[in-house]
């Protein structure tokens, strides 16, 4: 498992037959998670198989995004090294837009949320090519 998290580095490692790989970078404050280049320059090494994503805001027109772009890069970075990607985010995610794109909707394999997304608004992100889960 290759994780820029801190906390979830911390709760996976004493997982009896998982291995946890921590990329390294600065750590954010708040979120605990790793970023900038040395990040980045650690993902664009690997062949990830599959890759969980999350965002500040998804939307049909600009993709996934977020407000800080070292976050974008280590995120788009993440997205180009893997070979299925999945993103799994609460209903109030869909439609919010941040400053930073970093994957497009048509990127996803499958979109996970919860039932507070109108099934009409799941069905019109369904027809940019993702599977979308509601549950």
């Amino acid at each position: 498992m290759v994780t820029a998290s801190l906390a979830v580095a911390t709760v996976l490692a004493d997982a009896e037959k998982t291995s946890v790989l921590l990329l390294g970078g600065r750590v954010r404050s708040g979120t605990m998670a790793t970023v900038d280049h040395w990040t980045t320059r650690m993902l664009a090494d690997f062949v990830i198989d599959l890759a969980y994503v999350g965002a500040n805001g998804i939307s049909r027109q600009y993709g996934l995004t977020t407000p800080d772009p070292a976050v974008s890069e280590v995120k788009a970075q993440a997205v180009r090294s893997s070979r299925r990607r999945i993103f799994a985010g609460v209903h109030t995610k869909f439609g919010a837009v941040s400053f930073c794109r970093f994957a497009g909707v048509g990127d996803l394999e499958a979109v996970v949320t919860d039932t507070g997304l109108p099934a009409a608004e799941a069905q019109r992100y369904s027809l940019l090519g993702p599977h979308v889960i509601r549950v």
